[in-house]
C-alpha cells in the first residue's frame, strides 16, 4: 500500500484557524464556489500583485529554532558596563516564566474592557505606585514607550502650561548630561513645533530668560555625577518656570526624590527593574507630575473606580485615548503604552520590596565605591564628587584610552568612552565582586600593575553613603500592603496567578477586535525572546559584537520590503503611532530638502483614526479633513478639490487601507494620483497590513510611506496594551531621510533625528516577527491573508440576518473586518456598550466599540481562529440579538435586563439576593458551552464616572474603604 508523506509540522497549518474540510461548509455559507473566488470578489483586480511574494521557503519550528539559534549566536555577551540609561539586571525567573513567557499575560489586550481585565488594572496600579513612591510625586501614568519619549512628553506638557509673560516662550533648556539619544529625541520632537533647544550647564542657565518655557535636568547626570537640583528648580518656580527631571529610578532607593526636590514632571525608565536591556527595548518608561497637571498627562493612567454593587474596581481613567475625542486638538499622538513590561518591572518591587530594593541599590553603589578605591590605588582619578552606580575617569591620551579599550574588550568587558579620552564605568546589580576584580586587572595590566594587591576579599557588609545629608533619601516608600507581603517565590507565584486569573486573554478564547488583529502569537515565536544572546545585549555595545542582531535587522528589513514593495524600512519606531510620526517627519524632511519648506497641509479623511491628525500636528502641519460618502469610502470629488486647492502647500495624505471600516476602497490608485498629482506624498496607515501581504502592497497601491503594526500583523503579542513595534517603510526618493541616532551610526547622513531612544526599538521582540515570516514562507503569508477575508466573510454571512453590516465592497464583501451596526437597539434603550459587556456572560471579549462609527461593533476574527471559535462567537451574538427583541417587543424591562446588568460575576450569581426578572442560569449560562468553559469576571459593570470624581492612582491605603467597602473616598 502507498501513502502520500508530508512533514507533520507546516508551520501555516498551525498559524491558520481553519481546516480544509471545513472551509467548503465556510465558502457555501458566504456565498461563493471557492476560495479565490472570493478573495477576487473583495479585492479589486486593478491593485492585486502581479507575482507572489519572494521569500526564502517556509521553514519548520524545529528548524527554525535551529537556525536562529545560530544566528543569536553570532552576538557576543561581553559584561557592559556602558550605562547610559541602559543596565544589566536580574529577572527573578519566577517572574520570567509567569508573566514574561505566559500567554495569559503576554496575548492579553489593552484593558479597554475593565471588567474582565482586573488582573493586568492591578498590576498597573501598583505600577504607577512604584512611580509616585520613587519619585516623590502625586500622579503618575500606566507607562510610555521609553526614556526619551518620555522626556519628549514631558516638554510638551511644559509647552502647554505657558502663560504670562512665557505664553509665547519656544525655548526649551535641556542640560547637556541629558542622556544624549534622550537630547536626539528632543530635536526630533522640537523642531516641528518651532521650539528651539538650549543646550548647556544647569549651573550656568539663566532662567530668568522670558523666552524659556521651561528645563530639563538628568539625574544622576549622564556622566554618573549626583546634583541636588532643590535650588535650581526653586529658582525656576521663582520666574514660574517648570522643571522637569529625567531620573534613575533605581538609585531613588538611596537618593533624595525629584518630587522632594520640587520637580513639576519626573521621566525615565524601569528598565533596572527586572527588565532586560534586550538591545534597546521593550522598556517602560515612567511619567508623573503634580496633581495638578493630572488632566495633561500623556498616554493611560490606570484609576480606582467601584463597580455597581459597591465593590471596589480598577479602569483606566481622565484622558485615555484623548486623541480620539480631540483629533488634531490632542496634547499627545499616545495610544498605548509598554504594559507588559510595566507589569514585569512592578511585580519585581512588590516581589522585592522596600527592603531588598534598598539592598539593591546599596549593593551596587557598595561595589562602584569598592572598583573606585582600587582604581585610585592604581593611579586612575575618578571625577564625580557624588555618584550612585557610574565614575568617571580621567585618561590623558586618546592612547591609553584605545589601550584600556582593547584590554577591556580582550576581556570581554564593555566601558562607556567619552570623547574626551575619559571612561565611563556604570555598575549593574549583575555585578558582583569577582566582576569588579576583572575590571580592575584591565586597568592594572595597562598601568603595569598586573600584580597590585587590590585586597578585594568581600563586600562589607556596611556602606557609607558620603553625599551631602540633603540628598539622602529619609523618605519612606512602598508602603502598601502588596509591596510587602508577597516575598517569597509561593506567594509571588500565588499572586501573579490570582492576577492572571481574572484576565482574559487569547488563552481563553478569540478576541475579535476590528482594527487591532489579534492573531496568534505562536510558542515557538516567542522562545527566543528570552534567550540571553537576544536579552541582554546593550544596545550600544560595538558593532562587532552584535552581529546575529544585524543579521536579523538586514534579513527582517529585507523582507519587509518585499512585503510592502518599499526600498527601505526603519524599524526604530517602537509602537504604531510612533511609526506615523516618523513617517510624516520623513515627508517633511524629503520636502524641505527640496526647497519646499511651506509643504505643510496633511489631508485626512474624516474616518482616520484619531492618532492619525494627532501625529500630523505633531510634525508640524495642518491638518484638513476629507469627506467620506454615505459608504464610508473618501469622498473622491472633496479630495481633489481640497488637493487642487492647497496644492501650492500640499504635503501628504494620512490614508488606512483596507479603510477603517474594512472594504477595500476602489478608488485608492486614483486617490494616490491625486495627491502626486499636487506635490504631496501618500502616508499610508498600516494597521490593516493583515488583509494587505500577499495580495496587495501599500507600494503597489501607489503610497509612498507606510507604518507597519508588528503587534498586529507580524504577530508580536500585544502584552496587555503593549508592547509594540511601527517600523516604517518608504520609497527610494525617501530612504536618504529614514530616523538616524545620536549615540550609534546609522550611516544616513541626511537621517531625521532620531524618533526613539534605541537605534532599533524595540529590538528584542523583533524576532517575533522574524520568526513569523520566516516560518510562513511567501506562500503562507498569502494564504493567512486570504484566510483573514474567509473568516470575517464568514462571520459577517451568519451575522447579517440579524445585525446590519454597516459597510461592504462593490460585490458585497467586507475585508477582514467589517462594522456591526447597533444604532437601531438604542430606541429599546440598549447601547452597544451593554452588548460589549454582556459577550463577557458568553465567554468572549467584546469586539471594537464605537469604532469608527459611534453605536457599532467592529468585528476582526483575524485567520488563526478556527470554525468552531467563529460559530461559537456567531452563536453568542445571535443568541443577544435574541435578548435585545426581547426588550424591543416588551418581553423584557428596558432597564433592568440581562444587558443592562451584564456583566454577571460570580458573587452576584451566588448571592443570597437575587432581585432580577431573569434566572441565574440565563444569566450566566446563556448557551450550553459556558457551562464547560466558563470565564468569569471578577467584578460587574464599572461606574468609570465615579472613578473620574474620585480620581485614585496608586495602591489606595485600606482606610479609603468604609467597612462595607461601598463607598471610597476622594484621595
Amino acid at each position: 500500500m502507498i501513502f502520500k508523506t508530508k512533514p507533520a509540522d507546516i508551520f501555516k497549518e498551525r498559524h491558520n484557524g481553519p481546516v480544509k474540510e471545513q472551509m467548503q461548509d465556510m465558502l457555501q455559507t458566504i456565498g461563493a464556489a471557492s476560495l479565490d473566488q472570493l478573495i477576487d470578489e473583495t479585492v479589486p483586480p486593478a491593485i492585486r500583485l502581479k507575482k507572489p511574494l519572494n521569500l526564502p521557503a517556509a521553514l519548520t519550528e524545529r528548524d527554525f529554532l535551529r537556525k536562529f539559534s545560530q544566528i543569536a549566536k553570532q552576538n557576543k555577551l561581553y559584561k557592559s558596563y556602558i550605562g547610559l540609561g541602559y543596565h544589566d539586571t536580574i529577572l527573578p525567573p519566577v517572574i520570567q516564566r509567569n508573566i514574561l513567557e505566559n500567554p495569559g499575560w503576554y496575548t492579553a489586550y489593552t484593558p479597554y474592557q475593565a471588567e474582565i481585565a482586573q488582573g493586568r488594572l492591578e498590576a498597573l496600579i501598583n505600577y504607577q505606585t512604584l512611580i509616585i513612591d520613587l519619585t516623590g510625586m502625586a500622579i503618575a501614568n500606566a507607562s510610555l514607550l521609553d526614556e526619551a519619549t518620555a522626556a519628549a512628553e514631558a516638554m510638551n506638557l511644559q509647552y502647554s502650561l505657558r502663560k504670562g509673560a512665557r505664553k509665547n516662550a519656544n525655548r526649551y533648556f535641556v542640560s547637556n548630561q541629558v542622556l544624549p539619544q534622550t537630547i536626539d529625541v528632543l530635536l526630533s520632537r522640537a523642531t516641528p513645533l518651532g521650539i528651539e533647544l538650549v543646550i548647556g550647564d544647569h549651573r550656568e542657565v539663566n532662567l530668568q530668560d522670558d523666552t524659556l518655557f521651561g528645563a530639563l535636568v538628568q539625574y544622576p547626570a549622564a556622566d554618573g555625577e549626583v546634583f541636588d537640583y532643590t535650588d535650581f528648580i526653586a529658582q525656576g518656580h521663582e520666574v514660574g518656570l517648570p522643571v522637569a527631571v529625567a531620573a534613575d529610578l533605581l538609585s531613588l532607593t538611596l537618593l533624595k526624590s525629584p518630587g522632594e526636590m520640587g520637580a513639576d514632571v519626573v521621566v525615565g525608565s524601569s528598565q533596572r527593574f527586572g527588565v532586560p536591556m534586550g538591545y534597546g527595548g521593550p522598556h517602560a518608561g515612567f511619567f508623573a507630575t503634580k496633581d495638578e497637571y493630572k488632566r495633561n498627562i500623556p498616554g493611560r493612567i490606570i484609576g480606582i473606580s467601584q463597580d455597581a454593587f459597591g465593590q471596589k474596581a480598577y479602569r483606566m481613567a481622565l484622558q485615555t485615548r484623548e486623541q480620539h475625542i480631540r483629533r488634531e486638538k490632542a496634547t499627545s499622538n499616545i495610544c498605548t503604552a509598554q504594559v507588559l513590561l510595566a507589569v514585569m518591572a512592578g511585580m519585581y518591587a512588590v516581589y522585592h520590596g522596600p527592603r531588598r530594593l534598598k539592598y539593591i541599590g546599596l549593593n551596587i553603589h557598595s561595589l562602584t565605591q569598592i572598583l573606585e578605591k582600587g582604581l585610585e590605588r592604581l593611579g586612575f582619578e575618578q571625577l564625580n564628587e557624588n555618584y550612585f552606580d557610574t565614575l568617571q575617569l580621567r585618561v590623558e591620551s586618546a592612547e591609553l584610552q584605545q589601550a584600556i579599550r582593547q584590554e577591556a574588550e580582550a576581556a570581554q568587558i564593555n566601558f562607556r568612552y567619552f570623547g574626551d579620552n575619559n571612561i565611563g564605568i556604570s555598575i549593574n546589580q549583575n555585578t558582583d565582586l569577582d566582576e569588579v576584580k576583572d575590571i580592575l586587572a584591565v586597568f592594572a595590566k595597562v598601568a603595569g600593575k598586573p600584580d597590585a594587591t587590590l585586597e578585594l576579599d568581600a563586600v562589607p557588609e556596611e556602606t557609607e553613603i558620603t553625599w551631602p545629608e540633603a540628598l539622602i533619601r529619609t523618605s519612606p516608600y512602598l508602603q502598601a500592603e502588596v509591596f510587602n507581603k508577597y516575598h517569597s517565590e509561593s506567594e509571588i507565584l500565588r499572586y501573579m496567578k490570582y492576577l492572571e486569573n481574572k484576565d482574559f486573554s487569547l488563552a481563553h478564547g478569540m478576541i475579535p477586535l476590528g482594527s487591532c488583529t489579534m492573531k496568534l502569537n505562536a510558542t515557538a515565536e516567542m522562545i527566543p525572546v528570552t534567550w540571553p544572546e537576544i536579552g541582554q545585549m546593550h544596545p550600544f555595545a560595538p558593532a562587532d559584537q552584535a552581529q546575529g542582531y544585524a543579521q536579523i535587522f538586514k534579513d527582517l528589513e529585507a523582507w519587509l520590503c518585499e512585503v510592502t514593495g518599499f526600498a527601505a524600512m526603519s524599524l526604530q519606531p517602537n509602537s504604531g503611532a510612533q511609526g506615523e510620526y516618523a513617517g510624516l517627519m520623513v515627508i517633511r524632511a524629503y520636502h524641505e530638502a527640496r526647497g519646499d519648506h511651506h509643504r505643510n497641509i496633511s489631508l485626512i479623511p474624516s474616518s482616520a483614526h484619531g492618532t492619525n491628525p494627532a501625529s500630523a500636528v505633531m510634525a508640524g502641519m495642518k491638518v484638513v479633513i476629507v469627506k467620506c460618502d454615505e459608504k464610508g469610502n473618501i469622498d473622491v470629488a472633496d479630495l481633489r478639490a481640497k488637493a487642487e486647492e492647497h496644492k501650492d502647500d500640499l504635503s501628504c495624505l494620512m490614508v488606512t487601507y483596507p479603510s477603517t471600516h474594512g472594504v477595500y476602497e476602489e478608488s485608492i490608485i486614483e486617490i494616490c494620483q491625486i495627491i502626486h498629482e499636487n506635490g504631496g506624498r501618500v502616508y499610508m496607515d498600516g494597521a490593516n497590513m493583515n488583509a494587505q501581504v500577499g495580495l496587495t502592497s501599500p507600494a503597489n497601491i501607489g503610497a509612498d510611506v507606510c507604518h507597519l503594526n508588528l503587534h498586529k500583523t507580524f504577530c508580536i503579542p500585544h502584552g496587555g496594551g503593549g508592547p509594540g513595534v511601527g517600523p516604517i517603510g518608504v520609497v527610494a526618493d525617501l530612504a536618504a531621510y529614514l530616523p538616524g541616532h545620536a549615540v550609534v551610526d546609522l550611516e544616513r547622513p541626511e537621517a531625521i533625528n532620531a524618533v526613539s531612544a534605541a537605534p532599533w526599538g524595540s529590538a528584542s521582540i523583533l524576532p517575533i516577527s522574524y520568526a513569523y515570516i520566516n516560518m510562513m514562507g511567501g506562500e503562507g503569508l498569502t494564504e493567512a491573508t486570504k484566510m483573514a477575508i474567509l473568516n470575517a466573510n464568514y462571520i459577517k454571512a451568519r451575522l447579517e440576518a440579524h445585525y446590519p453590516v454597516l459597510y461592504v465592497g462593490s460585490n458585497g464583501r467586507c475585508a477582514h473586518e467589517m462594522i456591526l451596526d447597533c444604532r437601531s437597539f438604542k430606541k429599546a434603550g440598549v447601547e452597544v456598550e451593554d452588548i460589549a459587556k454582556r459577550l463577557m456572560d458568553y465567554g468572549f471579549h467584546a469586539p471594537t466599540v464605537s469604532f469608527p462609527v459611534a453605536g457599532t461593533l467592529m468585528v476582526e476574527p483575524t485567520e488563526s481562529e478556527s470554525k468552531e471559535e467563529l460559530d461559537r462567537f456567531c452563536d453568542a451574538m445571535i443568541s443577544i440579538r435574541e435578548e435585545i427583541r426581547e426588550i424591543e417587543e416588551g418581553q423584557a424591562d428596558q432597564k433592568n435586563n440581562l444587558l443592562k446588568n451584564a456583566p454577571h460575576p460570580a458573587h452576584v450569581a451566588l448571592s443570597e439576593n437575587w432581585n432580577f426578572p431573569y434566572t441565574r442560569e440565563r444569566a450566566v449560562y446563556p448557551v450550553p458551552y459556558t457551562r464547560t468553559a466558563k470565564f468569569w469576571p471578577t467584578v460587574s459593570r464599572i461606574d468609570s464616572a465615579y472613578g473620574d470624581r474620585n480620581l485614585v492612582c496608586s495602591c489606595a491605603p485600606i482606610e479609603a474603604y468604609n467597612e462595607q467597602g461601598q463607598e471610597m473616598k476622594a484621595v
